[in-house]
């Protein structure tokens, strides 16, 4: 389990690569509806910042078209080596770069993003103010950032999560959000089951240049 626990939160090597089959297979729901979420369109910017088996970039690309641009971003290799074979014409034609780096120190300019997504990437991360600030940072004026997070009380209950995961209740995420600059949060289930996943839907707030924790 513990070993389950760090290839989900890092894949790497083969079984790295075989996860990330796996997260486009469990996780499709869940991302298309993130994706749908941003609202973004044709000739904008988006990015999916742990994008894990590449299901959100080929989304998001669909999304802003031929004159957009989307950003990946990473902490895996085994995952970014896999991005770059199969998304080859999108980062030949300079609509997609994907670039190693943490939800806490984004290698993105500021305020250039129209919209973005992470998805089953907040268990992993320690300091959740500095990861939303960042995500803040790096959006336009009323860019718009969808957090998606499996319901915290059904995945408690599974014997993976014991293993490094950190669980924090809805309300929690919510008001971290609504502290590093993401106004009129809104959230959103994904299915009318108990346990359905959860989306937070947030807009960067216009007070300030800069997030930055």
């Amino acid at each position: 389990m513990s070993g389950l626990a760090r290839q989900l939160g890092n894949p790497d090597g083969v079984p790295g690569r075989i996860i990330g089959h796996g997260l486009n297979r469990a996780n499709r729901r869940y991302v298309s509806a993130a994706v749908s979420e941003t609202a973004v369109g044709p000739g904008q910017l988006a990015a999916d910042i742990g994008f894990g088996g590449g299901l959100g970039l080929r989304l998001l690309l669909d999304r802003v078209g031929q004159r957009g641009h989307v950003d990946g971003v990473d902490r895996s290799e085994t995952m970014l080596k896999a991005a770059r074979r199969n998304h080859r014409v999108a980062c030949a034609e300079g609509r997609l770069s994907l670039r190693a780096g943490t939800i806490v120190d984004l290698p993105i300019a500021d305020s250039c993003l129209d919209g973005l997504i992470t998805v089953n990437t907040i268990y992993f991360v320690e300091d959740l103010e500095r990861a939303f600030g960042e995500m803040a940072r790096v959006l336009r004026p009323a860019g718009r950032a969808v957090v998606g997070i499996g319901d915290p009380t059904a995945m408690g209950s599974t014997a993976i999560t014991a293993h490094g995961f950190r669980l924090r209740p809805v309300d929690e995420v919510t008001r971290v959000l609504k502290q590093a600059g993401l106004s009129d949060v809104r959230h959103q289930r994904v299915g009318d089951e108990e346990d359905a996943f959860h989306l937070l839907i947030g807009s960067r707030s216009d007070s300030s240049e800069s997030f930055r924790v």
